[in-house]
């Protein structure tokens, strides 16, 4: 499990100790939202199947919607029809799948939603949120953009897939948090890549062409800072600017230790993906859940690097 040395998150230790007793049986069900997309989701699901191969007495239906809304509504709609005992949702869009979460309810399956919240509308009709607090991250990248620049410099947002909660959530978090904080930081442009390096590199590209000063930049994770940053190397342009990622990726770590990339937020999809079954698990067996389960996101940077181990996604 990825976690800082110094400390083991306190939702993983829950994990690691609340195996499901040997006279229960469950079959749990989830709908993730695109796999393929990026290796956080890749080793999250590898990690939630490790976590059920643990729990004696545990049954899991792992689907994929491959960023799709449509397909995932009609995998939640198929695990209702199976009558699984639980449903775990990573969500394509926090508001369209509202719909069939209602349906799930009024089945009487309870609908963890993981990683990635859904609009505040669909909230009666789940049991819990699982995951980071994607505001809070970007808040939190937002005081370390303050820090690098020392309160004052234009920067570019490097922003996630649009229509996506967790995009829109870091985006928000990040500017309310800039403006409050540093009102002399001036974002000058915010536009998606999609959570894909690639195309976070052509984005960067056309950022440097149209601006011919760039003191930051914002990623919505360290996938795309680091599109953002090979295309700055790329203009021999990378060294005065300060790279801030939402959530670090290996690549990011190995850019924080070579001084080319500022800061980013640690996040661990091995916790993500065992909390969220942990909760599912805890539901079922009726203990009390809070309906919001945040699990730490600490800032990394150069200053603390050592404290944390090497992200494997």
């Amino acid at each position: 499990m990825l976690k800082t040395k110094a400390a083991t998150l306190s939702i993983a230790m829950l994990v690691l100790g609340g195996s499901v007793h040997a006279s229960d049986s469950y079959r749990i069900g989830i709908t993730q939202n695109n796999v393929g997309v990026d290796s956080y989701q890749t080793t999250y699901q590898s990690a939630f199947k490790n976590a059920a191969e643990k729990n004696a007495g545990v049954d899991i239906v792992v689907l994929d919607a491959g960023g799709d809304v449509a397909r995932q509504i009609g995998q939640v709609r198929n695990l209702i029809q199976q009558r699984v005992d639980a449903i775990i949702i990573w969500p394509t869009n926090g508001q369209a799948v509202i719909p069939v979460l209602r349906q799930a309810h009024a089945a009487g399956i309870p609908v963890v939603v993981t990683n990635s919240q859904i609009s505040e509308a669909g909230l009666e009709y789940i049991a819990a949120f699982s995951g980071p607090d994607n505001v809070q991250q970007g808040i939190s990248s937002a005081e370390m953009m303050c820090e690098a620049l020392n309160g004052k410099g234009q920067i570019v947002q490097v922003a996630g897939q649009p229509g996506y909660t967790t995009a829109m959530e870091r985006s928000q978090g990040f500017e309310d948090r800039l403006a409050e904080a540093c009102p002399g930081v001036e974002i000058l442009e915010t536009q998606p890549a999609d959570w894909n390096r690639e195309k976070a590199q052509r984005v960067m590209e056309n950022f440097l062409t149209k601006y011919d000063v760039i003191d930051g930049v914002y990623s919505g994770d360290d996938n795309m800072g680091v599109g953002a940053l090979n295309a700055a190397k790329s203009a021999n342009r990378s060294g005065g600017i300060a790279f801030i990622g939402a959530t670090n990726f290996a690549v990011g770590y190995e850019a924080i230790s070579r001084g080319e990339y500022y800061g980013s937020i640690y996040q661990s999809p091995v916790d993500d993906a065992e909390a969220a079954l942990q909760t599912a698990l805890d539901i079922l067996q009726g203990k009390d859940v809070p309906k919001l389960n945040f699990f730490e996101t600490p800032k990394i940077t150069a200053a603390n690097l050592s404290e944390f181990d090497k992200p494997v996604f």
